[in-house]
């Protein structure tokens, strides 16, 4: 079980944004952490002001790990990743062996918890909540971009 966990803290040593010439680095653990802060904070707005019944927890939880298959595959650029329909069918067959690689660290009785926060919904709900969590991805790539335009880029 340890070696999951070691695996996953090899999160801060992966650099996002590879494409692109950074003013500041950013790793896949600052990304994780902030998606995760921008889902929360989304699904909490679903429920108070939209009359939601959003888990900010469970979408906290799912934002958390949802790029956990990169810490294998690597940061694939976007423009990459959807260049074409066989590269982006070619990208989530590498996924899912990278995510069942991660499974693979844990105990069998710990790979039904983990396996939805990977990236396979398998909770009720979970599906609605990914939505949150895609749009706190791009909204956490348009906050790296503000960023950088500010410093110049």
């Amino acid at each position: 079980m340890f070696h999951f966990f070691a695996v996953l803290s090899r999160m801060k040593n992966i650099n996002r944004w590879g494409l692109m010439r950074n003013t500041r680095q950013e790793n896949l653990c600052e990304h994780s952490f902030e998606t995760a802060v921008i889902a929360h904070a989304l699904a909490v707005l679903r429920n108070t002001r939209f009359g939601g019944n959003a888990d900010p927890g469970r979408a906290a939880a799912l934002a958390l790990f949802h790029d956990a298959p990169e810490i294998i595959t690597g940061d694939m650029p976007t423009p990459v990743k959807y260049f074409s329909p066989k590269i982006r069918s070619a990208y989530r067959e590498v996924e899912s062996v990278a995510r069942e690689r991660l499974l693979g660290f844990l105990p069998e009785d710990l790979r039904g918890v983990y396996r939805p926060l990977l990236g396979e919904t398998a909770e009720p709900g979970d599906a609605e909540l990914l939505k949150l969590v895609r749009a706190a991805d791009k909204i956490s790539a348009v906050i790296k971009c503000v960023e950088e335009k500010r410093m110049g880029n």
